[in-house]
């Protein structure tokens, strides 16, 4: 590990996240993919606020842009084959297919998972290779039981209570 990259990609590999799937759907199409760079920035304001960063290359990116609404899906722990399958880990046709989800304010996705957060697109910055995208919420989904998926150490990982 010589170069900055290794080093910083190995660094980050120590940094748990949730996971989380972004969904979209509109006049673009339907789409989503797994991230784990997504954080609130507000929860001020006429709406609260939250981030995501979308690989410019990812197949979603040009839709949920096109779209200009996405959903946030907080994976529950058991929820690894849905991470896998929107991550292109599996050679699953339709993404969507077999899960359960409904729509709530924007028409994107809302996957059943520990939380949703839909989003109506407010700004989009490309920086370097991934979109920075900001959305204001219009809805939010809770499920009252279960623990977040986490992935960190380059694995899926379980939360425990302290």
């Amino acid at each position: 590990m010589n170069d900055m990259r290794d080093r910083f990609v190995h660094a980050m590999s120590r940094c748990a996240a949730s996971v989380s799937v972004v969904t979209t759907d509109g006049p673009a199409g339907r789409a989503g993919l797994t991230v784990s760079a997504m954080t609130s920035v507000s929860a001020d304001g006429d709406a609260p606020t939250m981030l995501v960063c979308i690989n410019r290359g990812a197949t979603a990116a040009d839709p949920i842009l096109a779209n200009g609404c996405f959903a946030i899906n907080v994976l529950e722990a058991h929820q690894q084959d849905v991470a896998d399958t929107f991550a292109g880990r599996t050679d699953a046709a339709d993404r969507f297919a077999d899960l359960p989800w409904e729509v709530l304010e924007t028409g994107a996705p809302v996957l059943h998972g520990l939380a949703g957060f839909d989003c109506e697109v407010q700004s989009a910055d490309l920086v370097g290779t991934h979109h920075v995208i900001i959305g204001a919420v219009r809805a939010v989904r809770v499920s009252e039981d279960g623990t977040p998926l986490i992935y960190g150490m380059r694995s899926y990982l379980r939360a425990e209570r302290a």
